[in-house]
């Protein structure tokens, strides 16, 4: 059975002539549209009504099936209420033509507004096509304020074709503004370039919700009280000045090694780490020592998170001795000699070792210790 379903999502016929809704049957429909003619003959949903009468027509000439018309309206306002209406309005259509064949629908509306509804209606019955009808000078207009409607009701679309829509808008009353205080136009033409092109790689990259996510996290650990907020400052800082002193072994070295010849990659690299690594020690020590006064606190301490700053001090201690072992004696490095560097490397492989074993058998024992009798 074929359903020839006419669609008015605000609810003009129900609101401008008090028909009662859904309306079902040829003379009911042509009844409705000559009502609602009379009311508004400017109204587009009357097209509507008339096209569903005369595809009701051919449909019923041409066609060995049954064929139904009928009209269904929503309310004005609300696209989510108007699309629940249609949809209670489209199943009492079909309780009351109660066919045993299967009803396939035939859509009429006057726009792209009121094909919104279509997911409604296809949740209750197959749609085997759909007819816009409206008058013809106004069809694309229409439809052009429609998706301008919806571009501007969506906050995310709003922002990425306004903003650098108003930006581009203010460029000339800008540079009127610049020239009145002596200021070159050509900078502020420049800063606006500046703007929209951070603004478009912004958005582009989807760098949005990272930034979002990022202040966030800044806020939580800023109200909520956090070691480590400090302690990686400090880190910071400390890699900073390592980077500053691993420069100064480099120009040390390279001033004996050879001052009038590029120095050699291997031993370039060694100055870098023995200048720096101290420095970048101090930097882990610290954050690790942040990162566990906070666990203690949040009750969340374990034995092992004591290794990070042992294997940190370790692994500086190798790495020192290790470039060391690469440099000559100068000032500013500390010479290592092929024995010193053996010990250096035990005691390095040792600590870490040693201090891994110990906290285990420390959590060993945390974890077995009975609990307190309440």
């Amino acid at each position: 059975m074929l359903l020839v379903l006419c669609v008015d999502l605000d609810d003009d016929l129900g609101r401008k002539t008090g028909a009662d809704t859904p309306v079902v049957g040829r003379d009911a429909v042509t009844d409705a549209a000559v009502a609602l003619a009379t009311v508004d003959p400017e109204d587009s949903d009357v097209n509507v009504l008339f096209q569903g009468v005369t595809v009701h027509d051919e449909l019923a000439a041409t066609s060995d099936e049954d064929v139904a018309v009928a009209a269904v309206t929503g309310v004005d306002g609300s696209d989510i209420q108007a699309n629940r209406k249609v949809g209670e309005e489209v199943d009492r259509v079909l309780a009351e033509i109660s066919s045993r064949e299967e009803v396939r629908a035939i859509v009429i509306t006057d726009g792209a507004q009121d094909e919104s509804v279509l997911p409604v209606i296809r949740s209750r019955l197959p749609v085997d096509g759909v007819r816009r009808v409206v008058v013809r000078q106004a069809q694309n207009l229409e439809s052009m304020y429609y998706t301008m409607k919806q571009v501007l009701a969506d906050p995310e679309t709003r922002g990425t074709i306004l903003v650098p829509l108003g930006i581009l808008l203010l460029i000339y009353p800008l540079v009127v503004l610049a020239n009145l205080f002596d200021v070159a136009g050509a900078m502020v033409l420049g800063i606006i370039s500046a703007l929209l092109g951070l603004y478009s790689l912004f958005r582009g990259l989807g760098l949005e919700s990272a930034v979002d996510s990022t202040a966030d996290r800044l806020r939580n650990v800023l109200y909520a009280g956090r070691v480590t907020l400090i302690t990686y400052v400090v880190a910071l800082a400390l890699l900073v000045i390592g980077g500053v002193q691993g420069y100064e072994t480099l120009e040390t070295v390279r001033s004996t090694i050879s001052p009038n010849d590029p120095m050699a990659v291997g031993p370039a690299i060694a100055a870098v780490v023995h200048g720096a690594v101290q420095w970048a020690a101090a930097a882990g020590v610290t954050s690790s020592l942040g990162q566990i006064t906070d666990e203690y606190l949040a009750g969340r301490f374990r034995w092992q998170y004591l290794n990070a700053p042992v294997y940190v001090v370790s692994i500086a201690a190798v790495l020192y001795a290790l470039s060391g072992f690469f440099l000559p004696d100068v000032a500013g490095v500390r010479s290592f000699l092929l024995g010193d560097l053996a010990l250096v490397l035990t005691a390095g492989t040792l600590l870490g070792v040693l201090s891994t074993l110990t906290f285990a058998v420390a959590e060993s024992r945390t974890e077995d210790r009975p609990a307190d009798p309440a």
